[in-house]
């Protein structure tokens, strides 16, 4: 549903978009009902012409069925908000399946930059492409993301995916995503990391298979030099997820 407002292009973002759904129409429901009631006894009991407003307390015991049914009802509908967050949680943030590739991701002030492993699938080795602003996926993989900071905190946003990590310095944090449409979707810091905050924007493009291919080959050559420069700049990792 949400789809229609904003793409959704990994495995998981409809199960967040579903999560969405779900409280929007819990919460929507019982608000509706509860503005209605509201109205309704305001109306229904209202003052009138040689007849006062009548009040109640909510103790008088003929009237605590219309308390206790709805305080019970919403408690079931927490539960079931509660059951259903905690299983996105846990495909997202608790799951990891296994990788067919695995990026490094530096957010610094104030950009990103990547290093995808290149023809031999390994990080740090001298075939890795290194690129700014802009990271190039393939379609139908599973990715781990492995997630640094040079600076301060940044948060690793990606709307279409439905996926934001903090990143704090001194950390590497390692998450996952599967890109399942191909196009280029936007990533963005949310987390307010200074006064270029506003521009720290990337590019996050999911080819086809073909179109990967064809990219890689064209950058593999580009980068040897650099490979081992920023291999040394490279902190050693200190926490997983």
């Amino acid at each position: 549903m949400l789809d229609h407002l904003i793409a959704s292009a990994a495995s998981f973002s409809g199960d967040v978009d579903g999560l969405f759904v779900l409280i929007t129409v819990l919460v929507g429901v019982w608000f509706i009902a509860a503005e209605a009631m509201f109205f309704w006894l305001i109306f229904r009991f209202r003052a009138k012409d040689g007849e006062k407003a009548q009040y109640v307390t909510g103790k008088e015991k003929h009237l605590k069925k219309w308390i206790n049914i709805p305080h019970a009802l919403v408690l079931v509908c927490d539960v079931v908000i509660i059951v259903a967050a905690i299983r996105v949680w846990v495909t997202i943030k608790q799951t990891l399946p296994p990788a067919d590739r695995t990026v490094r991701v530096v957010a610094q002030q104030w950009a990103w930059t990547f290093a995808d492993p290149g023809p031999d699938q390994k990080l740090d080795t001298p075939d890795d492409i290194r690129t700014t602003d802009e990271l190039h996926v393939e379609v139908g993989k599973t990715y781990h993301f492995l997630l640094e900071s040079k600076d301060v905190v940044h948060s690793f946003f990606v709307p279409a995916f439905r996926l934001k990590q903090d990143a704090d310095p001194g950390r590497i944090y390692t998450g996952w995503f599967k890109p399942t449409k191909t196009g280029s979707y936007d990533i963005l810091c949310a987390e307010i990391c200074g006064i270029g905050h506003g521009v720290m924007g990337a590019l996050l493009v999911v080819d086809t298979p073909e179109a990967f291919q064809a990219w890689e080959q064209a950058h593999a050559a580009e980068t040897p030099a650099e490979a081992a420069s920023a291999t040394e700049s490279t902190p050693a990792p200190a926490a997983g997820q």
